[in-house]
């Protein structure tokens, strides 16, 4: 006789208030899973792949950015090992009070900002001159951006050559107009814009590619409708055209800032050594002088950070405003 009773079997099958799964497994929180639902369904499968690159860009990369950040707090010069047991500011104070360290700001600055600017401006005429459908467009395109294929080294060289004072193509051809030769690496009133020019030549082709495909990006509709209202070339560009070119500017401008930043191969590359003429001296050459022609190695590291600072205060604004527009 069987009896009838209102009361689930002891299988475990039902789902009651205990938290018994109906294949006898108790419900609880799953790490796997909660990695998937928070950054993707594969998160966790695919970590075999992206983890050893991230712990190796974390230690290489951070922890070194890190480890000269402490170095940066000792007084480190010489040989031996860093005593990190009294960490301090005396190097950023040491440098804020280095007549030759606020210099090298300034001069990086002005590379900074003037090559920037300079770059765009000639890059952005550049770009739309060719969007004109000129003749010939993909020779001049090519032209234009050959000299970004070429590494900084080669660049100095080539530029050296140029600015000899006695034997340089720009002395000889200004000489044969009457005029006196120029020292334009040796005088510091002129050597920092002779440097700038040299880099606007090699990155000038950069920013016309840049601007070019933001030009090509904008449908015809716009030009048309400009000429419609009667706006003139000028016009149309400066009050339709230019502004639906912000991306574009914005990414040219990083690129450009970073590689003014990073131009210590070029300076010494044009010069043959740590030491640039007065007037070209930039932090990045500073740096590396102080560390390894000096073995001030606390107050290289210092410079170091100042430089990175500068570069997150240019990448970081970057990162945000891509983030903003979803494309993070």
């Amino acid at each position: 006789m069987t009896r009838n009773t209102d009361i689930g079997d002891d299988s475990g099958d039902a789902v009651t208030d205990g938290g018994v799964a109906e294949d006898g497994q108790r419900s609880g929180f799953s790490p796997v899973a909660a990695l998937n639902e928070r950054f993707g369904s594969d998160f966790v499968e695919s970590s075999q792949f992206w983890l050893p690159p991230f712990l190796l860009v974390g230690l290489f990369v951070y922890g070194a950015i890190i480890w000269n950040l402490l170095i940066s707090l000792t007084d480190f010069t010489g040989f031996g090992t860093p005593d990190y047991s009294d960490l301090d500011l005396q190097m950023y104070s040491r440098a804020l009070a280095d007549s030759g360290f606020v210099d090298a700001a300034i001069n990086t600055f002005i590379l900074l900002v003037g090559f920037t600017l300079v770059t765009l401006a000639l890059g952005l005429g550049l770009a739309i001159l060719i969007d004109r459908n000129i003749r010939f467009e993909n020779t001049f395109r090519t032209i234009y951006l050959l000299p970004m294929s070429l590494s900084f080294v080669v660049t100095a060289q080539f530029w050296a050559w140029m600015f000899n004072f006695n034997n340089g193509v720009i002395n000889i051809v200004i000489t044969s107009l009457g005029l006196g030769r120029v020292d334009w690496i040796g005088n510091p009133d002129i050597v920092l814009w002779a440097v700038m020019f040299a880099l606007m030549w090699q990155f000038a082709g950069y920013a016309m590619v840049v601007f070019l495909a933001g030009l090509r990006a904008i449908p015809n509709e716009h030009y048309e409708a400009a000429k419609v209202d009667g706006a003139s070339t000028v016009r149309m560009y400066w009050r339709v055209i230019i502004p639906q070119l912000k991306g574009s500017t914005i990414s040219a401008s990083v690129v450009l800032m970073v590689f003014a930043l990073k131009a210590f191969d070029f300076l010494y590359s044009l010069v043959g050594g740590y030491r640039p003429p007065n007037g070209a001296d930039i932090l990045a050459t500073k740096m590396v002088r102080e560390a390894y022609a000096n073995l001030n190695w606390a107050y290289a590291s210092a410079v170091a950070i100042t430089l990175f600072v500068m570069t997150l205060g240019i990448v970081g604004p970057y990162l945000y405003y891509q983030y903003n527009r979803g494309n993070l």
